[in-house]
């Protein structure tokens, strides 16, 4: 497996994926009405775009960037899926370490999950195993299709050594 940069024309499987990830309803804050064009740029905005392929097929894919612009520019954020056939591979595991030394390289000095489902276990466990911590609940924020309202987290851990406030 390879992880490289998105090009326009791997867009039809990133779209694919979407579809494949959405119709779950039980990770994505996106309706499942959410259209190609919105997702295109979304996926192929401000923000770089990364896929994961196994010669010709793509099982996953991330993008990341600037949680906010300004003075919180200095913190990452990112999103993930996993082609759901490809799941339990490594993929996300690989996708998310790919991601923090990307942002380790560009100067972020941490990376922040804003919207993470708590019922989402594998993604939970996941990240906390690659040290990020809970730093806030959202009570009730997820409409999750079999459970009805599940909180979502907001995760967070550091990537560069801590130094003086504001440094």
């Amino acid at each position: 497996m390879e992880i490289r940069p998105a090009v326009p024309s791997g867009l039809a499987a990133m779209w694919e994926i979407f579809q494949e990830v959405i119709v779950t309803g039980d990770t994505l804050p996106f309706p499942v009405d959410f259209d190609r064009g919105t997702f295109q740029s979304h996926w192929f905005g401000a923000q770089a775009t990364y896929l994961a392929v196994d010669g010709s097929d793509v099982l996953g894919m991330y993008k990341y960037g600037a949680n906010y612009p300004g003075p919180g520019s200095h913190v990452a954020s990112a999103t993930y899926l996993v082609r759901p056939a490809a799941q339990g591979r490594g993929i996300g595991r690989a996708l998310v370490e790919d991601s923090l030394a990307r942002a380790r390289s560009d100067g972020y000095r941490a990376m922040q999950f804003n919207y993470v489902v708590s019922s989402n276990v594998a993604a939970v466990e996941l990240y906390r195993k690659l040290g990020f911590a809970v730093v806030g609940t959202l009570p009730g924020a997820f409409r999750h299709r079999q459970f009805g309202l599940v909180d979502a987290y907001v995760m967070y851990r550091f990537l560069q050594p801590q130094g003086a406030a504001g440094a």
